[in-house]
């Protein structure tokens, strides 16, 4: 049985709600200032790739309590803000991307910066390992093969890719190869610091990117069979988290 991390004051509630239900920024933005149960770093400094002029990239989930789905208009999906570079999502759309095995919502679950986790946030984190599957070989492969196609078009273009994008495009790969390995995402690729900025500097030639991204995909086709992720994620663990989060969202 678990017990209510902090008790909603349903008039404060209804009052968020018809506030979020307007053209009111502040009022939605209340639910990442008031609901986040997890907020951690993404981006270069997760990834041990930060320079100088690198920025700080949040991301968080909020739960929405339960009885702001009672009115027509529904709480946001996400949400911009309140901080520079932060993007939150809420925790039912949070959840089906991480099942769907999305690189970039994934990462939040295995960030090693963790900024705020409440009791809830600990909950979803205790249960990451139901998101894994092995669909991700085909997710992280299609998100590498849709950024590698741009860069190229940049070159047929007659301009220079976007080499900090060649750099992450790398990192993903390098990222998916690990999860498909060893059934969980990398995150900090530390090692390949040195590597991966001289990528990002343009030191690298295209045809020693185009053979590092193949060697690696290679990897990953060739460890499929072996891999210790499931075949499917565990809805149903995901799906009793959720459930549970919205009941203890409501106060009778």
């Amino acid at each position: 049985m678990h017990k209510r991390d902090n008790p909603v004051d349903m008039r404060r509630l209804l009052r968020q709600a018809a506030r979020v239900t307007t053209t009111d920024p502040s009022g939605a933005l209340d639910l990442v200032r008031d609901h986040t149960i997890l907020s951690v770093v993404t981006g270069s400094r997760a990834y041990g790739l930060a320079t100088a002029d690198s920025d700080v990239d949040r991301r968080g989930v909020y739960a929405a309590p339960a009885p702001l789905y009672w009115r027509f208009t529904k709480p946001p999906t996400h949400l911009d803000g309140p901080l520079p570079e932060q993007f939150s999502w809420e925790l039912e759309r949070f959840c089906e991307l991480a099942l769907d095995a999305n690189p970039t919502v994934l990462e939040c679950l295995w960030s090693p910066l963790v900024e705020r986790a409440t009791p809830v946030g600990e909950e979803l984190l205790a249960v990451r390992s139901a998101f894994l599957s092995r669909h991700a070989h085909r997710t992280f492969l299609r998100y590498a093969e849709a950024q590698f196609r741009k860069l190229e078009g940049d070159l047929r273009n007659g301009g220079a890719p976007r080499w900090k994008h060649v750099m992450h495009m790398l990192r993903l790969l390098e990222s998916g190869a690990h999860l498909v390995r060893h059934g969980e995402p990398r995150v900090e690729v530390g090692d390949l610091r040195d590597r991966l900025l001289a990528v990002r500097r343009g030191e690298v030639g295209w045809d020693e990117i185009g053979a590092w991204r193949a060697s690696v995909a290679g990897s990953m086709d060739a460890a499929l069979d072996r891999s210790p992720l499931p075949p499917e994620p565990d809805r149903a663990a995901v799906e009793d988290l959720l459930f549970s989060v919205r009941r203890r969202s409501v106060t009778w």
